[in-house]
């Protein structure tokens, strides 16, 4: 449709530059409607009106329409015969975004003069917009008729005969201005869409054919064709106009990444890496297709082999495309399935050095430094991470977590009460930001609040072993709450009955509690797995032994600890007097 520019364009093409101006002539057919009735008007009342329309069209042109409406209405008033008053009118209205106004006055306009194209054109345009399309399409119908070879009156009928859902008749209309101009793409476009609204495939289909055949040389349209085969599920029809398209132009990028798809969803992987090497040397096409298709391509892949395949064709697009993130990503992905954790941590975090948007690779990297044990880079990564997305509570938490490993107690607890200030909706993280508090303060030596940590994280969650184990065990340290601590501990072995830590935990309550021999037996239980057996656990079976008596045994349990480390400060002073000295 014409924008309002164009109207007050051609507006003011006829009423400045032609001089004569539709108002004017408006006026001059008045006059003689007038002087056939025998009425003569003054030179002075048409000097005004001209004067009016002159004033209200610098207005309009600074784009003052509010200050020009009250002038055309006072022409519309004076000469409520004249047409071109209210045309002008509902000029103005349009441009104040008052349709139901701008429709009247339009109306009265063409009501008067039905021969005047302009006036024509806005009513059925306002008509248009006010989804009146029988109206809007008789006056497109009746200004084609007069002429037939008007281009523009054809698209707009065709245009209020597609918003009408009256798809036969804007083809219809398509084919008559094919006839009068030639294929297009334009038009055989719009064809092709309204025969695809109506499930007219092969139609669809007919239509791109025959842009073809009018440009057999262009290969965009070849590459249209096969698009609209594939994504209509004929795909094996798509590679006959992909292969006239590489005819065409050897070259060409798209129609290899098409054909690469085919392949692989095809199963045959051999032709899909053929077009892919094809393709991911191509500097010329962007990474986005060539990522798309090797995304697909990773799903289809089963053995060592083709992983490797991949891997080389991930490098190959991180080669061709140095400065794109997305690269980098993808072959982190391909690192990932081979299982080469740290090298895909390195690359996600080049991609973040080049996009840093994407939370999900923020989220990969802070994963794989937590499984690498990398403690430090947890801590970097994640400071970087809150630099872009600050108000993201699972990066506090990591970041709070990182710290706490480090012993950053303070630190630790700032990161972690702003996790739960950010917490939202994710309520299911509010268990293990409790516990990770309840450790902080605990190494702070600030009792009251770790136990209050605990106590909110177990509310949360009653079954958290990772509180339930430390909870319990650092309240024996302290020797309070010790019924409290066995009834936790005695939970967590209950669910984990071969677990060495939980074990361990149980049997030092009992220890605290001077059950001695059952301390022993649970000791026992936590020493059957070697491989899981720290220095702790031995020490605290040693201490056990000394108590019962066995003080032999209790050195030779000590002594085996000190070689394995993860003790007490107190072990060489037990090992050096040969007796037992408690926290």
């Amino acid at each position: 449709m014409r924008t309002e520019f164009l109207k007050i364009t051609l507006l003011l093409s006829i009423l400045i530059i032609s001089g004569a101006a539709q108002v004017t002539n408006a006026q001059r057919r008045n006059k003689n409607k007038e002087q056939s009735a025998g009425k003569a008007p003054s030179t002075s009342f048409r000097l005004e009106e001209e004067s009016l329309t002159a004033e209200g069209m610098k207005f309009m042109m600074k784009d003052e329409p509010a200050r020009a409406l009250p002038i055309f209405e006072k022409l519309a008033k004076d000469s409520p015969s004249d047409a071109a008053g209210h045309y002008l009118m509902a000029m103005a209205l349009i441009k104040l975004d008052q349709p139901e106004p701008a429709l009247a006055a339009s109306k009265k306009a063409y009501d008067i003069d039905k021969n005047n194209v302009f006036y024509a054109q806005q009513l059925a345009e306002l008509y248009a917009k006010k989804r009146k399309y029988e109206e809007a399409a008789e006056i497109y119908e009746s200004l084609l008729k007069k002429s037939p070879d008007n281009i523009q009156y054809g698209i707009e009928l065709a245009a209020v005969y597609v918003f009408n859902e009256q798809f036969e008749k804007a083809i219809n209309t398509y084919d008559l201005l094919e006839k009068s101009i030639g294929i297009t793409e334009e038009i055989t476009r719009q064809k092709q869409q309204l025969y695809l609204r109506q499930n007219k495939l092969d139609k669809a289909l007919q239509e791109a054919k025959k842009l073809i055949a009018s440009e057999p040389g262009e290969v965009s349209y070849q590459l249209e064709l096969a698009e609209l085969l594939i994504a209509n599920d004929r795909t094996a029809e798509a590679v006959i106009p992909l292969e006239d398209a590489l005819k065409i132009n050897p070259d060409e990028a798209q129609a290899h990444v098409l054909l690469a798809d085919i392949y692989r969803k095809n199963g045959d992987i051999e032709k899909c890496n053929r077009e892919l090497k094809l393709v991911f040397a191509n500097p010329n096409l962007d990474a986005d297709p060539k990522i798309r298709v090797l995304s697909g391509y990773l799903s289809m892949l089963k053995t060592a082999a083709d992983n490797n395949d991949a891997l080389l064709l991930a490098r190959q697009l991180m080669e061709t495309h140095p400065n794109e993130s997305k690269v980098y990503v993808i072959y982190a992905d391909m690192l990932m399935r081979t299982g080469n954790k740290a090298e895909a941590r390195d690359s996600y975090v080049r991609a973040t050095r080049l996009d840093g948007s994407v939370f999900a690779v923020w989220e990969a990297i802070l994963q794989l430094d937590g499984e690498l044990n990398q403690v430090d880079s947890l801590i970097e990564h994640s400071e970087k991470a809150l630099e872009v997305f600050p108000n993201q509570a699972l990066l506090w938490y990591s970041n709070g977590t990182a710290h706490l490993m480090k012993k950053h107690f303070q630190q630790s607890i700032s990161a972690l009460e702003e996790s739960l200030k950010l917490i939202g909706d994710k309520t299911e993280m509010v268990p293990f930001i409790y516990g990770q508090l309840g450790d902080a303060y605990n190494g702070l030596g600030d009792h009251a609040r770790s136990d209050a940590s605990y106590d909110l994280s177990l509310k949360a969650n009653p079954d958290n072993d990772h509180v339930l184990n430390n909870y319990s065990y650092f309240l024996s340290l302290r020797k309070e709450k010790l019924d409290l601590a066995l009834s936790m501990s005695q939970k967590l072995v209950s669910q984990h009955k071969d677990n060495p830590t939980y074990l361990d935990t149980y049997a030092w309550v009992l220890y605290i509690r001077k059950d001695y021999q059952k301390a022993k037996e649970y000791l026992e239980m936590a020493m059957k797995d070697s491989t899981a057996v720290s220095g702790t656990i031995v020490e605290h079976y040693g201490d056990v032994l000394f108590k019962l008596g066995e003080r032999e045994n209790a050195m030779a349990q000590w002594k085996r600890a000190r070689k394995m480390g993860e003790t007490t400060e107190l072990l060489d002073k037990k090992i050096a007097t040969g007796t037992l000295h408690e926290q």
